[in-house]
Parts: C-alpha cells; sequence; structure tokens
C-alpha cells in the first residue's frame, strides 16, 4: 500500500495519520489470539499493573508469535512506513498497550523520542510508529490522546526522574511533561484521540505529544505499537544495553512480505 501525498502531508503536518479498518475483523481476532498466547509465556517481557497481577504491556511479541512477525513486515504497512521515513528501517520496538475493562491505569504525557535517547542512546528521531487497534477504541476506554502539531517543536521535555518506576522498562512516568508545559502545548495545539474499529491503524511520530487516561468502560482497550528505526540511525548506549526484549537487536533492514500476513497462514484466498 502506498499513502496519497494527501496522507503523507498530513502525517508531517499533524504527527499522527489514522487509516481506519485497514485490517478485517478476521486478521484483528488472530492477533487477539496470539496476544492471549502471548501473556501465557512467562518472562520480564510482561509488564504488570501496579498492585496487581493485570498485564500493563507485553514487549517483543513479534519474536515469539509469527502473527506479529508478518504483521510488521505486512505490505500495507511497511510500505507506507517507508514512504514517511524514505530509507531502510527495522523494527526497534514492539510492545502491546492493553487495557483492561475497568483497570487500565492511565499512561503519563510525554515523547517517545525522549526515551529511547535517555535510555539506548538513539542519536536522532528516525523513527515512525504504528498503533493497531485490537479492539474498538472508544471515548470511554482510555484513548491515546495527541497534541497535533506538537512534533515539530523537537523535545519538549529533557529531564529523567531520579526514582524510576519500572525496573523493566523505561515507564512514561519516568519522563513525563510538567502540567505547565502541558499546559502550553494544549493551549497552542489543542487536544484529539483517534477512535475507530479494531483493526484500524494510527501511524505517528515519535517526537509528538501523547498518553491516555485509564480505562473506565467495560471493554478493554489493547494497543499494539511497533516502532520503526532507521537503518542509519542505530542506538549508542553509553552503559550496558537494554535487554532485547526491549530494544530489538536485529537491525536487518525488512522487506515487506509478497502477501498480506493473514494470507501466509491460509486465511484469505490471493
Amino acid at each position: 500500500m502506498r499513502l496519497t501525498q494527501q496522507q503523507v502531508d498530513e502525517y508531517h503536518e499533524n504527527g499522527f495519520l489514522l487509516m481506519e479498518s485497514l485490517l478485517d475483523s478476521r486478521e484483528v481476532r488472530r492477533l487477539t489470539d496470539a496476544f492471549r498466547r502471548d501473556c501465557d509465556v512467562p518472562g520480564p517481557h510482561l509488564v504488570t499493573e501496579d498492585g496487581g497481577n493485570q498485564v500493563r504491556a507485553v514487549y517483543a511479541s513479534h519474536l515469539r508469535q509469527q502473527e506479529y512477525g508478518d504483521l510488521v513486515r505486512d505490505p500495507r504497512i511497511l510500505p507506507a512506513v517507508r514512504q514517511l521515513l524514505p530509507e531502510d528501517v527495522y523494527v526497534y520496538q514492539f510492545k502491546i498497550n492493553a487495557k483492561p475493562a475497568f483497570g487500565g491505569d492511565r499512561w503519563a504525557w510525554h515523547q517517545d523520542h525522549l526515551a529511547w535517547r535517555m535510555a539506548d542512546g538513539l542519536p536522532a528521531p528516525l523513527q515512525v510508529n504504528i498503533a493497531v487497534f485490537l479492539d474498538d477504541v472508544t471515548e470511554f476506554n482510555g484513548p491515546v490522546i495527541f497534541l497535533p502539531g506538537s512534533h515539530r517543536a523537537g523535545l519538549v521535555h529533557r529531564e529523567r526522574k531520579a526514582a524510576p518506576k519500572s525496573a523493566q522498562h523505561l515507564d512514561p512516568d519516568d519522563i513525563s511533561l510538567t502540567p505547565e508545559q502541558l499546559a502550553a502545548l494544549v493551549d497552542r495545539h489543542g487536544m484529539t484521540g483517534p477512535k475507530g474499529p479494531a483493526g484500524s491503524v494510527v501511524f505517528f511520530s515519535p517526537e509528538i505529544v501523547h498518553g491516555s487516561a485509564p480505562n473506565m468502560s467495560p471493554w478493554p482497550r489493547r494497543l499494539l505499537i511497533a516502532t520503526y528505526n532507521a537503518c542509519s540511525n542505530p542506538p549508542r548506549p553509553q552503559g550496558e544495553p537494554r535487554p532485547e526484549y526491549v530494544v530489538c537487536r536485529d537491525t536487518a533492514p525488512l522487506r515487506p512480505l509478497e502477501h498480506r500476513f493473514s494470507d501466509a497462514l491460509g486465511m484469505v484466498t490471493s
């Protein structure tokens, strides 16, 4: 799939682009089944909510579940990423944020590139994120909220809290914007939360300010986020490299599959 020039311009202007229903219901079902399987795989890649056993995030599922390994190479997604970041790319990070019904906590206001620059020495914001809705996203179940255009000013916040929230990953709470910074940015850019049916995909910038509220609804809100980094922009960690479940080590350029990932599973006839 190739984006139109209008879609490319919208991404660069707003910092994000919503593609509704890019995946069909059968594909989404395959992905949610793979998510349930992956949650049963023990290890440090599973991050739980505070004070409970509910899953908050799962990292590197594309290394364990074929459906996700195929998805990041899908011809509807990877070529579009290459249009937005016109050079060879690889998967730098892969995670699924799980907000269970009546329980998914917030994600603090932050910019992704700050986390990656601090933790991994990632030199430049040469990344594109894709967020795949594994559930219908509504105004009630904690959608991601973006400040449109906030990516154009670069990094707003450059500090990290002294006491990290989690030993497993760099939580957005560690690099959250101050209330004063956020208020000024909202006054300038406004706020919007892309919503849509399961299977929709949002492409978004590593520098756009974003966050999400708790899930107040009886419906889950699981969000798959894959981050593509330019091959010319490898991490340069100052200390011990972070674990492979957080930062993917295979930096070989990705090539799109010749078919949709569901075709490879025998679901759709070519």
